[in-house]
């Protein structure tokens, strides 16, 4: 581009001197022919002699190659070489004679020239010609003077585009980390086919960890987010509120799934650079582990039951050896009776077998903890819809797992459960024919403040060794999906309720 504004420079300074050389040429022609002093000369015997000395004069005033005044017959009455006095003038003099005053560009005898031809009136009468030039060598040279300024401009610009091309190309393979274009596009290509074919989420936050710079197709479909750009407040309430830095297997629950998300900053050469974000849905997975956890804690309920057994029978077998018999058997059928009568009611009050097996263990595990944990007579459910059993054994098993873990901490600790269909009339405003499943599950403990509870069910944590808070998250999703209610209180007594409702019953 210097190089090509250099030439234009130089054919833009060859131009402008051929414009002023015309007009002054021109302008030189016209004052000579119109001069008296010339009108008369002609007139005169002798021209030659007259006007030879006065045109050389002012040829070299005004810096002209030459000054030829002629005949109308191309006789020259005056030339820069006196030898070329009396030949004819060699040119174009036709318009001239005509009248016209015009300039052309013609090789004469002192080379290429730029030429203005005038004519000389006398009484209306064309009586002469004036021809004055300045030859293309004496016009490049004026050219040539210009040429040092010129060319120190396009140095000066090579100077500037060379350095800002070094500063521009550093700055790039700085931003580049040294990559080539070629080694981006395919790192690009690469990089972009991955990121949208792994089944794991990635979001990646630039420096200022609000605007995600990548967002592959499963962070989209996992944190249901819409196409386009994306900012850390597009992201779920409890991702929001993650803390910066280095995070570790975090759970956290949205409305339909159970995400487990790590979180690391990179760096390059020292500074940050970015936040990167991984996301794994533990849904299904979670699901299993709350079944896994419901049937090892009936299995760790049998187990119990099967020591407390062998140590009663023991003792039975005891009291036959002592010789009595008749306490022996009230000993042993009083246990039974009483585990018989648990078992026959909570299969009589609840309609679903997994739940009263849910419910059958949990007693036993409370009383393991010292804990009393009743079914209270209200209790009448002859089937858990609108839920399906396993999401019954979630809601259920992790409300009285809260209740069990609350009621620890005081003396005497107890927790009540009360499952019942609640029949909605018109006036409720749900609509007649339409009733609601209510679980409501009480205990001996303090309770949680409002914000606490909202707090923890909005979000979900665990880690490897401890896994509170992720219950009531779980709950909650599970209650938000169904269209339910969930609410707390702590008078009279620590209690949590919730109300599912259900279609198409009486």
């Amino acid at each position: 581009m210097v190089v090509l504004g250099a030439l234009l420079a130089v054919l833009d300074a060859r131009r402008d001197s051929d414009l002023i050389t015309t007009r002054e040429v021109t302008d030189v022609a016209v004052s000579v022919a119109d001069s008296p002093f010339t009108i008369a000369s002609v007139r005169s015997d002798d021209p030659a002699a007259l006007l030879q000395p006065v045109a050389e004069e002012i040829r070299l005033e005004t810096g002209m190659d030459f000054i030829v005044v002629m005949a109308p017959d191309r006789t020259r009455y005056t030339h820069t070489n006196p030898a070329m006095i009396g030949l004819p003038f060699s040119g174009n003099i036709d318009r001239a004679l005509a009248g016209e005053t015009f300039t052309e560009t013609y090789t004469g005898s002192l080379g290429p020239s730029i030429r203005a031809v005038t004519p000389v009136y006398d009484d209306g009468r064309v009586v002469a010609l004036v021809a004055v030039g300045v030859t293309r060598a004496k016009i490049g040279d004026q050219v040539a003077t210009q040429l040092p300024v010129i060319l120190g401009v396009a140095s000066a610009g090579l100077l500037v585009a060379a350095a800002g091309s070094f500063l521009l190309s550093r700055r790039l393979r700085r931003q580049t980390h040294g990559l080539a274009p070629d080694e981006l596009r395919v790192m690009y290509e690469h990089h972009d086919a991955v990121l949208h074919s792994v089944r794991e989420g990635l979001v990646v936050f630039g420096p200022s960890g609000e605007k995600a710079e990548v967002v592959n197709d499963e962070a989209r479909r996992l944190l249901d987010l819409p196409t386009g750009p994306v900012r850390r407040s597009d992201l779920p309430l409890s991702l929001r509120r993650m803390s910066g830095g280095t995070v570790r297997d975090e759970m956290h629950v949205t409305t339909e799934r159970i995400l487990l998300v790590n979180q690391d900053t990179v760096e390059w050469e020292g500074r940050p650079i970015g936040t990167v974000m991984t996301i794994r849905d533990h849904t299904e997975l979670q699901a299993v582990m709350g079944e896994l956890d419901s049937v090892r804690s009936f299995a760790e309920s049998l187990q119990a039951q099967a020591h407390e057994s062998a140590n009663r029978l023991h003792t039975v077998v005891t009291m036959v050896e002592l010789g009595r018999h008749q306490e022996a058997v009230e000993f042993a059928t009083s246990e039974l009776q009483m585990s018989q009568a648990l078992i026959d009611r909570l299969f009589a009050a609840v309609g679903a077998p997994a739940l009263a097996a849910l419910l059958l263990g949990k007693v036993n595990q409370a009383a393991e903890r010292g804990i009393e944990l009743t079914i209270t007579d209200e209790t009448a459910l002859d089937s858990v819809d609108p839920l399906s059993p396993h999401e019954t054994v979630t809601l259920v098993g992790n409300l009285v797992d809260n209740a069990i873990d609350a009621a620890a901490d005081s003396p005497a600790g107890w927790v009540e459960v009360t499952l019942r269909h609640q029949e909605v009339d018109a006036e409720a405003g749900a609509g007649h024919g339409t009733s609601t499943l209510v679980v409501r599950v009480a205990d001996s403990g303090q309770g949680m403040s409002a914000e606490m509870f909202a707090r923890a069910s909005q979000r979900g944590y665990s880690t490897k060794a401890d896994h509170h808070g992720l219950g009531l998250a779980l709950v909650h999703r599970l209650v938000a999906r169904h269209g339910g209610t969930i609410r707390t209180q702590r008078d009279p007594e620590s209690a949590v309720t919730v109300t599912i409702p259900r279609k198409g019953a009486r």
